[in-house]
């Protein structure tokens, strides 16, 4: 009985052994992260003038989109006629 359970041990030592080599062969590798999309592509359009004229065209277009105030008119609240104010129709 002893000799199997020291069979066992033995391999279950070889075994851990064996994976400790493993974790130290994986420990001693440079790890070499891959870098964020955004900073893959930092700098690719430095002084473009092409880009520089889509991202005009992208404002301009942002701009059109953006409510104009009216014409003549203030830009601030509308108030209540003074008859509303103190209650008389």
């Amino acid at each position: 009985m002893a000799a199997t359970k020291l069979a066992v041990l033995e391999s279950r030592l070889t075994a851990l052994e064996a994976e400790l080599a493993k974790l130290k062969r994986e420990a001693a590798m440079p790890t070499i992260l891959p870098l964020p999309w955004w900073e893959e592509r930092w700098g690719l359009f430095d002084d473009d003038p092409d880009y520089e004229k889509a991202m005009e065209l992208g404002r301009q277009y942002r701009e059109s989109l953006r409510p104009k105030p009216a014409r003549g008119k203030s830009s601030k609240k509308a108030t209540k006629p003074k008859s509303a104010r103190n209650g008389k129709r």
